[in-house]
């Protein structure tokens, strides 16, 4: 058996993990990362481990070269760099792993939007330059995120920790999903009334074409004056140019966003300008206790195929 690894980080760890659970097979990696190394690479694999960082994306050309692999497994939750349904076509299963950094994603979640909500980031970044803005941190509408209701976009594993988390502190929390859950406190409201019931509104749907764009200028317009949107969902989930200039007319109280439209986030772009953003390198899933459950899922369910088991958390 030969597995192709395409992740670009923890290579080591991660190689060290597949051989432990494969003890007989042989861990292959590309050199050069580009797409033309891995379609050479893909004939010889038996497993391939995608790649996180869309550097070498398995879509429809890949899935047409890799017909005999036995499966496709993605380091994490995403798989928007993975066309799934030509590799479904192609018969070859794929799979994610779920669940692996969901409380790591809705802390951070909570964290930002704390951040926000007493503008720390901003008294921070004034005291580094010699002020001391006691008087005027208070002009800036700073509020206890206990007293805030939080609207969920989407209810998965992340969705769902959040809810817990933001309940824990206090707050109000309603979500929104194709269908009500029997087994939260939260409320189920459909999107409009979710928006006009948000002062802070975290978004954590998957990036499909049902959900680009799917917070866009008519969706911030609705939000109560002074919230804020919270996006560890995908860049192209919340419209960045509607988003920026809600915030520059004062119309929204901030904003905390770990991906972008394009990332690296472009040093023009209009999100820089602005105090009342929180800005993060698309890292809220990647403290050092997801990225270890995310190893570990991957290599445990990379150990079953080699043995003959049927994969989990199959797409």
């Amino acid at each position: 058996m030969r597995i192709l690894l395409l992740a670009p980080d923890d290579q080591d760890v991660m190689g060290g993990l597949l051989r432990g659970t494969a003890p007989h097979a042989e861990v292959i990696r590309p050199v050069a990362r580009t797409r033309a190394e891995l379609r050479a690479l893909l004939p010889g694999a038996d497993i391939v481990v995608g790649d996180w960082s869309g550097e070498l994306p398995l879509g429809a050309a890949e899935a047409e070269i890799g017909g005999h692999v036995r499966l496709v497994q993605q380091p994490g939750v995403g798989v928007n760099w993975i066309d799934v349904e030509a590799w479904r076509r192609a018969r070859v299963p794929v799979a994610n792993t779920p669940g692996a950094n969901g409380a790591s994603v809705a802390e951070w979640a909570v964290v930002a939007s704390a951040s926000l909500s007493r503008s720390m980031v901003w008294a921070h970044d004034r005291i580094r330059e010699g002020e001391w803005p006691q008087d005027r941190i208070l002009e800036r509408g700073c509020r206890d995120l206990g007293e805030r209701r939080v609207g969920i976009v989407g209810f998965g594993g992340i969705g769902r920790r959040c809810a817990a988390l933001f309940a824990a502190i206090g707050c109000d929390v309603a979500y929104t999903a194709q269908r009500p859950r029997d087994d939260t406190p939260a409320r189920h409201l459909a999107l409009d009334d979710l928006l006009v019931a948000s002062d802070v509104l975290v978004v954590a749907v998957p990036l499909t074409v049902a959900t680009r764009g799917l917070i866009g200028e008519r969706e911030l317009a609705r939000l109560p004056e002074g919230a804020i949107v919270v996006n560890v969902a995908r860049g192209p989930v919340v419209d960045e140019v509607a988003l920026a200039a809600a915030l520059r007319s004062g119309r929204l109280g901030g904003a905390a966003l770990d991906v972008f439209d394009h990332e690296p986030l472009a040093p023009d772009s209009d999100l820089l300008g602005l105090d009342r953003v929180l800005l993060s390198p698309h890292v809220a899933g990647g403290s050092a206790t997801a990225r270890r459950r995310i190893h570990d899922m991957t290599a445990a369910n990379v150990g079953r195929v080699c043995s003959g088991d049927a994969p989990l958390w199959t797409l």
